[in-house]
Protein backbone atom coordinates (compact mmCIF):
# COMPACT_ATOMS: atom_id res chain seq x y z
CA UNK A 1 0.00 0.00 0.00
CA UNK A 2 0.91 3.25 -0.83
CA UNK A 3 1.97 5.65 1.78
CA UNK A 4 1.86 8.91 -0.60
CA UNK A 5 -0.35 11.67 1.34
CA UNK A 6 -2.48 13.32 -1.58
CA UNK A 7 -2.70 17.11 -1.41
CA UNK A 8 -5.68 19.04 -0.57
CA UNK A 9 -5.41 21.86 -3.25
CA UNK A 10 -4.97 21.70 -6.89
CA UNK A 11 -1.53 22.03 -8.37
CA UNK A 12 -1.89 24.14 -11.83
CA UNK A 13 0.33 23.50 -14.60
CA UNK A 14 1.75 27.07 -14.83
CA UNK A 15 0.80 30.28 -13.10
CA UNK A 16 2.81 33.36 -13.91
CA UNK A 17 5.34 35.64 -11.66
CA UNK A 18 3.80 38.80 -10.50
CA UNK A 19 5.51 40.98 -8.03
CA UNK A 20 4.77 44.44 -6.75
CA UNK A 21 7.01 45.84 -10.00
CA UNK A 22 4.45 44.23 -12.75
CA UNK A 23 1.61 46.12 -11.12
CA UNK A 24 2.90 49.19 -10.40
CA UNK A 25 4.36 48.73 -13.91
CA UNK A 26 0.51 48.34 -15.24
CA UNK A 27 -0.63 50.52 -13.25
CA UNK A 28 1.64 53.76 -14.70
CA UNK A 29 1.17 52.63 -17.87
CA UNK A 30 -2.93 53.14 -17.42
CA UNK A 31 -2.83 56.23 -15.26
CA UNK A 32 -0.41 57.71 -18.68
CA UNK A 33 -3.50 57.53 -21.03
CA UNK A 34 -1.21 55.77 -23.65
CA UNK A 35 -2.25 52.10 -23.79
CA UNK A 36 -2.40 51.31 -27.65
CA UNK A 37 1.68 50.73 -29.21
CA UNK A 38 3.71 53.81 -27.72
CA UNK A 39 6.90 55.05 -26.01
CA UNK A 40 6.68 51.76 -23.54
CA UNK A 41 6.33 49.40 -26.69
CA UNK A 42 8.81 51.17 -28.21
CA UNK A 43 11.48 51.01 -24.80
CA UNK A 44 11.09 47.35 -25.09
CA UNK A 45 11.89 46.19 -28.42
CA UNK A 46 14.83 48.44 -27.79
CA UNK A 47 15.89 46.41 -24.61
CA UNK A 48 15.40 43.56 -25.77
CA UNK A 49 16.81 43.78 -28.93
CA UNK A 50 19.90 44.19 -26.86
CA UNK A 51 19.20 41.72 -24.55
CA UNK A 52 19.48 39.01 -27.35
CA UNK A 53 22.33 41.12 -29.01
CA UNK A 54 20.45 42.03 -32.22
CA UNK A 55 20.27 44.49 -34.01
CA UNK A 56 16.07 44.75 -34.60
CA UNK A 57 13.09 43.83 -32.62
CA UNK A 58 9.44 44.18 -33.57
CA UNK A 59 6.91 44.03 -30.81
CA UNK A 60 4.12 41.93 -31.53
CA UNK A 61 0.94 40.37 -30.06
CA UNK A 62 2.06 36.88 -30.75
CA UNK A 63 4.22 34.69 -31.49
CA UNK A 64 1.97 33.72 -34.35
CA UNK A 65 2.47 37.15 -36.26
CA UNK A 66 5.98 37.29 -35.76
CA UNK A 67 6.46 33.70 -37.29
CA UNK A 68 3.94 35.29 -39.93
CA UNK A 69 5.46 38.18 -40.72
CA UNK A 70 8.93 36.52 -41.14
CA UNK A 71 7.53 34.47 -43.64
CA UNK A 72 5.68 37.18 -45.49
CA UNK A 73 8.83 39.55 -45.56
CA UNK A 74 10.96 37.15 -46.64
CA UNK A 75 9.09 36.71 -50.14
CA UNK A 76 7.79 33.18 -49.02
CA UNK A 77 3.98 32.55 -50.76
CA UNK A 78 2.11 29.91 -53.30
CA UNK A 79 4.09 27.52 -54.77
CA UNK A 80 7.23 27.39 -51.97
CA UNK A 81 7.42 24.83 -49.51
CA UNK A 82 8.70 25.45 -45.76
CA UNK A 83 10.32 22.79 -43.34
CA UNK A 84 9.42 22.61 -40.28
CA UNK A 85 8.82 20.02 -37.52
CA UNK A 86 5.45 18.14 -36.27
CA UNK A 87 6.49 18.35 -32.99
CA UNK A 88 5.04 21.48 -32.43
CA UNK A 89 2.40 23.92 -31.66
CA UNK A 90 0.05 24.81 -34.82
CA UNK A 91 1.42 28.28 -34.73
CA UNK A 92 4.28 26.75 -36.69
CA UNK A 93 2.82 25.23 -39.73
CA UNK A 94 -0.35 27.05 -39.77
CA UNK A 95 1.81 30.38 -40.78
CA UNK A 96 3.42 28.39 -43.19
CA UNK A 97 -0.31 27.76 -44.88
CA UNK A 98 -1.35 31.44 -44.29
CA UNK A 99 1.06 32.39 -46.70
CA UNK A 100 -0.17 30.59 -49.23
CA UNK A 101 2.85 28.27 -48.72
CA UNK A 102 3.09 24.50 -48.41
CA UNK A 103 4.35 23.20 -44.78
CA UNK A 104 6.36 20.28 -45.24
CA UNK A 105 7.48 18.09 -41.90
CA UNK A 106 10.69 16.55 -40.93
CA UNK A 107 10.99 14.04 -38.22
CA UNK A 108 12.55 14.77 -34.91
CA UNK A 109 15.47 13.53 -32.65
CA UNK A 110 13.67 11.39 -30.55
CA UNK A 111 16.44 12.11 -27.31
CA UNK A 112 15.74 15.97 -27.58
CA UNK A 113 12.73 16.41 -29.35
CA UNK A 114 14.17 18.69 -31.52
CA UNK A 115 13.83 18.55 -35.59
CA UNK A 116 16.63 16.42 -37.27
CA UNK A 117 18.85 18.21 -39.50
CA UNK A 118 19.44 14.78 -41.49
CA UNK A 119 15.76 14.92 -42.11
CA UNK A 120 15.28 17.79 -43.39
CA UNK A 121 18.28 17.77 -45.82
CA UNK A 122 15.88 14.89 -46.68
CA UNK A 123 12.96 16.69 -47.77
CA UNK A 124 14.67 19.75 -49.57
CA UNK A 125 13.38 20.21 -53.20
CA UNK A 126 13.48 22.58 -55.61
CA UNK A 127 10.62 24.33 -54.15
CA UNK A 128 11.63 24.79 -50.95
CA UNK A 129 11.96 28.13 -50.29
CA UNK A 130 12.70 28.29 -45.84
CA UNK A 131 13.25 26.19 -42.97
CA UNK A 132 11.26 27.22 -39.50
CA UNK A 133 12.85 25.07 -36.83
CA UNK A 134 11.74 25.06 -33.51
CA UNK A 135 13.51 25.42 -30.49
CA UNK A 136 11.74 23.13 -28.63
CA UNK A 137 10.64 23.05 -24.52
CA UNK A 138 14.11 25.73 -24.48
CA UNK A 139 16.57 23.76 -26.52
CA UNK A 140 18.35 24.91 -28.64
CA UNK A 141 17.93 23.26 -32.54
CA UNK A 142 21.23 22.71 -34.06
CA UNK A 143 21.77 26.10 -35.72
CA UNK A 144 25.45 25.04 -37.05
CA UNK A 145 23.70 22.63 -39.50
CA UNK A 146 20.73 24.52 -40.06
CA UNK A 147 22.97 27.46 -41.58
CA UNK A 148 24.97 24.88 -44.02
CA UNK A 149 21.66 23.80 -45.25
CA UNK A 150 20.05 27.33 -45.78
CA UNK A 151 23.63 28.65 -47.17
CA UNK A 152 24.08 25.44 -49.92
CA UNK A 153 20.57 25.36 -50.91
CA UNK A 154 19.56 29.44 -50.47
CA UNK A 155 17.37 28.80 -47.82
CA UNK A 156 15.67 31.24 -45.48
CA UNK A 157 15.75 30.27 -41.79
CA UNK A 158 12.81 31.65 -39.62
CA UNK A 159 13.70 30.16 -35.71
CA UNK A 160 10.59 29.78 -33.84
CA UNK A 161 11.88 30.62 -30.39
CA UNK A 162 8.70 30.38 -28.63
CA UNK A 163 9.99 28.37 -26.14
CA UNK A 164 13.85 29.85 -26.27
CA UNK A 165 13.95 32.93 -24.06
CA UNK A 166 17.19 32.36 -22.21
CA UNK A 167 18.28 29.64 -24.61
CA UNK A 168 21.70 29.01 -26.05
CA UNK A 169 23.59 28.05 -28.59
CA UNK A 170 27.14 27.56 -27.83
CA UNK A 171 26.94 30.07 -25.36
CA UNK A 172 25.30 32.93 -27.47
CA UNK A 173 21.46 33.55 -26.70
CA UNK A 174 18.97 32.55 -29.19
CA UNK A 175 18.51 35.20 -31.34
CA UNK A 176 22.11 36.59 -30.90
CA UNK A 177 23.07 37.71 -34.70
CA UNK A 178 20.29 35.90 -36.54
CA UNK A 179 20.94 34.57 -39.83
CA UNK A 180 17.30 34.82 -40.69
CA UNK A 181 14.48 36.42 -38.16
CA UNK A 182 13.85 34.84 -34.43
CA UNK A 183 10.06 34.73 -33.47
CA UNK A 184 9.91 34.82 -29.65
CA UNK A 185 6.66 34.41 -27.36
CA UNK A 186 5.48 35.89 -24.26
CA UNK A 187 2.25 34.67 -23.22
CA UNK A 188 1.49 33.69 -20.28
CA UNK A 189 3.44 30.04 -19.71
CA UNK A 190 6.71 31.87 -21.45
CA UNK A 191 9.79 32.46 -18.99
CA UNK A 192 8.99 36.10 -19.87
CA UNK A 193 5.28 36.77 -19.98
CA UNK A 194 3.22 39.67 -20.60
CA UNK A 195 -0.19 37.82 -21.22
CA UNK A 196 0.02 37.88 -24.36
CA UNK A 197 2.61 39.06 -27.43
CA UNK A 198 5.83 38.53 -29.09
CA UNK A 199 8.49 39.74 -31.26
CA UNK A 200 10.26 39.56 -33.59
CA UNK A 201 14.05 39.40 -34.00
CA UNK A 202 16.25 40.21 -37.12
CA UNK A 203 19.62 41.81 -38.10
CA UNK A 204 18.09 42.48 -41.93
CA UNK A 205 17.32 45.95 -41.53
CA UNK A 206 15.32 45.43 -45.18
CA UNK A 207 13.24 42.89 -43.18
CA UNK A 208 12.78 44.64 -39.99
CA UNK A 209 11.33 47.39 -42.25
CA UNK A 210 8.80 45.13 -43.74
CA UNK A 211 7.61 43.51 -40.52
CA UNK A 212 7.40 46.56 -38.37
CA UNK A 213 5.15 48.47 -41.92
CA UNK A 214 3.16 45.35 -41.90
CA UNK A 215 2.18 44.67 -38.30
CA UNK A 216 0.29 47.91 -38.30
CA UNK A 217 -2.03 47.45 -41.03
CA UNK A 218 1.26 48.65 -43.51
CA UNK A 219 1.07 51.73 -42.49
CA UNK A 220 3.82 54.14 -43.80
CA UNK A 221 6.75 54.21 -40.88
CA UNK A 222 6.01 55.97 -37.74
CA UNK A 223 1.99 56.42 -38.21
CA UNK A 224 1.34 54.63 -35.31
CA UNK A 225 2.23 57.96 -33.31
CA UNK A 226 -0.13 60.03 -35.45
CA UNK A 227 -2.87 61.11 -32.31
CA UNK A 228 0.58 62.86 -30.82
CA UNK A 229 2.45 66.22 -30.93
CA UNK A 230 5.25 65.09 -33.04
CA UNK A 231 2.95 62.99 -35.35
CA UNK A 232 1.34 63.24 -38.62
CA UNK A 233 -2.25 62.86 -39.46
CA UNK A 234 -0.97 62.61 -43.05
CA UNK A 235 0.17 58.44 -43.72
CA UNK A 236 0.29 55.86 -46.30
CA UNK A 237 -0.30 52.16 -46.80
CA UNK A 238 2.55 51.12 -48.63
CA UNK A 239 1.20 47.09 -48.25
CA UNK A 240 -2.18 45.46 -47.10
CA UNK A 241 -0.73 44.73 -44.01
CA UNK A 242 -1.98 43.22 -40.22
CA UNK A 243 -2.98 44.34 -36.98
CA UNK A 244 -0.56 42.61 -34.94
CA UNK A 245 1.54 45.21 -32.76
CA UNK A 246 2.26 45.13 -29.66
CA UNK A 247 0.65 47.70 -27.37
CA UNK A 248 1.67 49.74 -24.27
CA UNK A 249 0.13 47.75 -21.31
CA UNK A 250 2.06 44.75 -22.70
CA UNK A 251 5.03 46.05 -23.02
CA UNK A 252 5.12 47.19 -19.44
CA UNK A 253 4.35 43.87 -18.62
CA UNK A 254 7.15 42.36 -20.97
CA UNK A 255 9.63 45.23 -19.67
CA UNK A 256 9.63 43.90 -16.09
CA UNK A 257 9.95 40.78 -16.58
CA UNK A 258 12.67 41.27 -18.69
CA UNK A 259 14.51 43.22 -15.92
CA UNK A 260 14.02 39.98 -13.63
CA UNK A 261 14.45 37.09 -15.62
CA UNK A 262 18.30 36.16 -14.04
CA UNK A 263 16.22 35.63 -10.56
CA UNK A 264 13.11 34.05 -12.62
CA UNK A 265 15.48 31.32 -14.43
CA UNK A 266 17.27 30.73 -10.96
CA UNK A 267 14.63 29.43 -9.41
CA UNK A 268 13.43 27.34 -11.99
CA UNK A 269 16.27 25.65 -12.32
CA UNK A 270 16.10 24.63 -8.60
CA UNK A 271 12.72 23.08 -9.50
CA UNK A 272 14.42 21.13 -12.38
CA UNK A 273 17.10 20.23 -9.98
CA UNK A 274 14.79 18.10 -7.61
CA UNK A 275 13.00 16.62 -10.66
CA UNK A 276 16.15 15.02 -12.30
CA UNK A 277 17.44 14.03 -8.95
CA UNK A 278 14.18 12.28 -8.20
CA UNK A 279 13.83 10.68 -11.64
CA UNK A 280 17.55 9.96 -12.41
CA UNK A 281 17.88 6.12 -13.17
CA UNK A 282 14.10 5.37 -13.15
CA UNK A 283 13.68 2.57 -16.12
CA UNK A 284 10.64 3.05 -16.42
CA UNK A 285 10.87 6.86 -16.96
CA UNK A 286 13.03 8.45 -20.09
CA UNK A 287 14.54 12.23 -19.37
CA UNK A 288 15.48 14.81 -22.30
CA UNK A 289 18.65 14.87 -23.27
CA UNK A 290 20.44 18.79 -23.46
CA UNK A 291 23.18 18.86 -26.71
CA UNK A 292 26.55 19.66 -25.32
CA UNK A 293 26.13 22.71 -27.72
CA UNK A 294 22.90 23.96 -25.88
CA UNK A 295 21.89 25.87 -22.32
CA UNK A 296 18.19 24.54 -21.96
CA UNK A 297 16.22 27.66 -20.88
CA UNK A 298 13.96 25.49 -18.68
CA UNK A 299 10.47 26.69 -20.47
CA UNK A 300 9.58 23.24 -20.15
CA UNK A 301 9.99 19.89 -18.04
CA UNK A 302 9.65 17.34 -20.42
CA UNK A 303 9.32 13.74 -19.21
CA UNK A 304 8.43 10.56 -21.50
CA UNK A 305 7.15 7.51 -19.65
CA UNK A 306 8.68 3.89 -21.20
CA UNK A 307 5.37 2.03 -22.02
CA UNK A 308 6.87 -1.32 -22.20
CA UNK A 309 7.56 -1.05 -18.29
CA UNK A 310 4.46 -0.03 -17.02
CA UNK A 311 0.73 -1.85 -16.99
CA UNK A 312 -0.78 2.05 -17.67
CA UNK A 313 -0.54 4.13 -20.73
CA UNK A 314 0.57 7.54 -20.68
CA UNK A 315 -2.93 9.13 -20.72
CA UNK A 316 -4.04 6.92 -17.65
CA UNK A 317 -0.42 8.19 -16.40
CA UNK A 318 -1.60 11.90 -16.51
CA UNK A 319 -5.14 10.97 -15.03
CA UNK A 320 -3.55 9.19 -12.00
CA UNK A 321 -1.18 12.50 -11.67
CA UNK A 322 -4.51 14.53 -11.63
CA UNK A 323 -5.95 12.56 -9.36
CA UNK A 324 -3.61 13.55 -6.86
CA UNK A 325 -3.81 17.04 -7.98
CA UNK A 326 -0.87 17.87 -9.82
CA UNK A 327 -1.90 19.72 -13.07
CA UNK A 328 0.19 18.69 -16.42
CA UNK A 329 0.18 19.09 -20.04
CA UNK A 330 1.31 17.87 -23.44
CA UNK A 331 3.91 19.38 -25.85
CA UNK A 332 2.54 18.57 -28.25
CA UNK A 333 0.20 16.41 -29.81
CA UNK A 334 1.93 15.53 -33.20
CA UNK A 335 0.79 18.54 -35.42
CA UNK A 336 0.55 15.45 -38.78
CA UNK A 337 -2.23 13.86 -36.67
CA UNK A 338 -4.68 16.96 -36.38
CA UNK A 339 -7.36 16.96 -38.64
CA UNK A 340 -6.50 20.44 -40.49
CA UNK A 341 -3.38 18.06 -41.51
CA UNK A 342 -4.62 14.94 -42.16
CA UNK A 343 -7.46 16.13 -44.34
CA UNK A 344 -5.30 18.64 -46.19
CA UNK A 345 -2.13 16.24 -46.70
CA UNK A 346 -3.08 12.68 -45.98
CA UNK A 347 -0.51 11.94 -43.30
CA UNK A 348 -0.89 9.08 -41.21
CA UNK A 349 1.11 9.17 -37.48
CA UNK A 350 3.61 7.01 -38.61
CA UNK A 351 4.88 9.05 -41.54
CA UNK A 352 6.47 11.03 -38.70
CA UNK A 353 7.03 7.63 -36.41
CA UNK A 354 9.28 9.76 -34.04
CA UNK A 355 7.77 12.62 -33.05
CA UNK A 356 4.47 10.24 -33.26
CA UNK A 357 6.11 8.16 -30.17
CA UNK A 358 7.67 11.03 -28.43
CA UNK A 359 4.27 12.49 -28.07
CA UNK A 360 2.10 9.52 -27.27
CA UNK A 361 4.66 8.77 -24.28
CA UNK A 362 5.24 12.96 -23.04
CA UNK A 363 4.02 14.63 -19.92
CA UNK A 364 4.99 18.18 -18.75
CA UNK A 365 5.48 18.41 -15.60
CA UNK A 366 4.51 21.52 -13.65
CA UNK A 367 7.48 23.88 -13.65
CA UNK A 368 7.64 28.26 -13.42
CA UNK A 369 9.49 30.14 -11.38
CA UNK A 370 7.08 30.49 -8.46
CA UNK A 371 6.63 26.33 -8.48
CA UNK A 372 9.04 26.07 -5.79
CA UNK A 373 11.85 22.69 -4.08
CA UNK A 374 8.49 21.83 -2.13
CA UNK A 375 5.97 21.79 -4.83
CA UNK A 376 8.49 20.22 -6.92
CA UNK A 377 9.84 17.77 -4.35
CA UNK A 378 5.39 16.94 -4.22
CA UNK A 379 5.29 16.48 -7.71
CA UNK A 380 8.31 13.97 -8.00
CA UNK A 381 6.80 11.94 -5.27
CA UNK A 382 3.41 11.80 -7.29
CA UNK A 383 5.33 10.71 -10.44
CA UNK A 384 7.20 8.12 -8.45
CA UNK A 385 4.46 7.21 -6.44
CA UNK A 386 2.39 5.97 -10.11
CA UNK A 387 5.31 4.55 -11.32
CA UNK A 388 5.84 2.31 -7.49
CA UNK A 389 1.67 1.38 -8.42
CA UNK A 390 2.06 0.09 -12.22
CA UNK A 391 5.65 -0.67 -12.48
CA UNK A 392 6.26 -4.17 -14.58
Amino acid sequence: MSDFAVRKDWMPFCLPDVTDAEVEAIAAAVRSGWWAKGPRTIEFEKKFAEYVGAKYCIGLNSCTAALHLALVAAGVGPGDEVITTPLTFAASANTILHVGATPVFADIDEDTGLIDPDEIEKKITRKTKAIVPVHYSGLAADLGRLYQLCDAHGLFLSEDAAHAVETRYHGELIGHHPRGAVSYSFYATKNLACGEGGALITDDEELAHKARVLSTHGMSAGAWNRYGKGGSWRYDIEEPGYKYNMFDLQAALATVQLERMDDMQRRRFEAVKVYEEAFAGVPQLRLQKTPDYCHHSRHLYILRIVPERLTISRDQFIEELKARNVGVSVHFIALHTMSAYTKRFGFKPEDFKKAYDFSESEISLPLYSTLGAENAAYVAQAVLDIVKKYAK
